[in-house]
């Protein structure tokens, strides 16, 4: 055989092989995402299932407008093992905030007030609200007058100066007792509450995760003439085809809820004893209180994703929802590289953040443990959802990592 002959072979079967490697170390794809390299984010999900570190979980990944992911894993309740399903209910907690915060933005939309109207126009309770000079006082410390009024923007970049009651400070304990701990029968009855209590801070001179929502659900209910459960329902949930979200879950879909669980002393996973009500809820809050899947929730983040509308059906302008996320406070955000819009916090310093991203992320989590974020510039949506107490961004950072390191276009 002539030199150039077996040059030849030798090189066709180098190329062949070369690229059988390259093939399968790359894989199959859908929406540019390596399933190979998916498969990291999978075995983490196992990994914590079978350590016992939660109990089950469903998650999911769109990207490029195909499903990448969609599974699973462990159990909804560690008591009877009873299988996690990606048609489980969960409890979302603060993911219910984002939802709330597109209802009032539609009726902004309508021209219902503006962003810069002081909050007592609509509500005069807020007109002479005190600030506690020392928050370890409690509520009977002393206080000082407001030095301007809180705005329709303060209340939706949690910049109010009011608390969500989850701080370790006696105030914030007060918060807690006033909104959580005494029977309320309706959102307006558990503001009211609130009310009574001095602010943490200054209207517009701190970032303080409150309990603002909970304001915006009266408001809602207040420029629309409806309950907040009712305008939720015509007006999201029923263009957005979400038929397994609400306040309330019906009977025959009970068993589909993922029990709550915490950790005993000696780190166990346990069934709490503190569970949510499914039904006869009549505090419509902007707070937490909603139940949802991981699908359903996908499809409210796949409209903002696509600037408000889906499926032909628009719920927000693409100027309202670019203005939900870019930054409204400044520096007085607290996450490094972040900042925060009107209803979730915002990515603008990738770098700050140390972990994987992109400039105009948005995102939001759940107390339980539910998380998602949105990638605009990647086209992309990530949810992970479980039901463990407390609250781990931990949780977040790991779906960051293992959804887009898989990004292979």
């Amino acid at each position: 055989m002539k030199l150039t002959q077996r040059l030849s072979i030798y090189l066709f079967v180098f190329l062949f092989t070369t690229g059988n490697i390259v093939s399968q170390s790359v894989g199959q794809t859908i929406g540019g995402i390596s399933v190979e390299r998916l498969k990291n984010y999978e075995s983490y999900i196992n990994k914590a299932v079978q350590e016992g570190e939660i109990p089950g979980a469903v998650s999911m990944i769109v990207r490029n407008g195909q499903v990448v992911h969609h599974k699973a894993f462990g159990s909804s309740n560690v008591t009877d093992k009873t299988p996690m399903t990606t048609e489980s209910l969960f409890y979302i907690q603060s993911m219910t905030k984002p939802i709330i915060t597109v209802a009032f933005m539609m009726l902004y939309e309508e021209g219902h007030f503006l962003l810069t109207d002081p909050v007592s126009k609509y509500i005069p309770a807020f007109k002479d609200l005190k600030v506690a000079k020392d928050i370890s006082k409690g509520k009977d410390g002393e206080t000082v007058p407001m030095k301007k009024e809180i705005t329709i923007a303060n209340l939706l970049s949690h910049s109010a100066g009011l608390s969500h009651g989850l701080g370790g400070s006696t105030l914030d304990r007060d918060y807690a007792k006033a909104m959580y701990l005494q029977p309320h029968a309706t959102i307006a009855d558990r503001m009211n509450a609130m009310l009574t209590l001095p602010l943490m801070g200054q209207p517009g001179e701190q970032w303080y995760y409150s309990a603002a929502p909970d304001v915006l659900s009266v408001l809602i209910e207040k420029f629309s003439g409806m309950s907040t459960d009712d305008f939720l329902k015509k007006r999201i949930y029923e263009p957005l085809d979400m038929k397994h979200t609400g306040y309330t879950i019906p009977a025959k879909e009970q068993p589909k809820v993922v029990a709550v669980h915490t950790k005993n002393k000696d780190g166990v996973l346990q069934y709490s004893p503190n569970q949510p009500k499914m039904e006869g809820v009549t505090v419509w809050s902007g707070v937490n209180g909603l139940y949802t899947t991981a699908a359903d929730y996908m499809t409210f983040c796949r409209m903002l994703l696509n600037k408000g509308e889906w499926k032909g059906k628009r719920l927000l302008s693409r100027k309202t929802v670019e203005l939900m996320t870019q930054n409204h406070v400044g520096d007085l955000y607290n996450g490094a590289g972040e900042g925060f819009g009107l209803g979730f916090a915002v990515v603008e310093n990738v770098a700050k953040t140390r972990q994987l991203g992109s400039e105009g992320i948005f995102y939001w989590s759940g107390a339980n443990n539910t998380h998602f974020f949105i990638d605009p510039k990647e086209n992309l949506v990530a949810i992970f959802m479980t039901q463990l107490a407390p609250f781990s961004n931990y949780y977040h950072t790991k779906l960051r990592q293992h959804v887009l390191q898989a990004i292979v276009d």
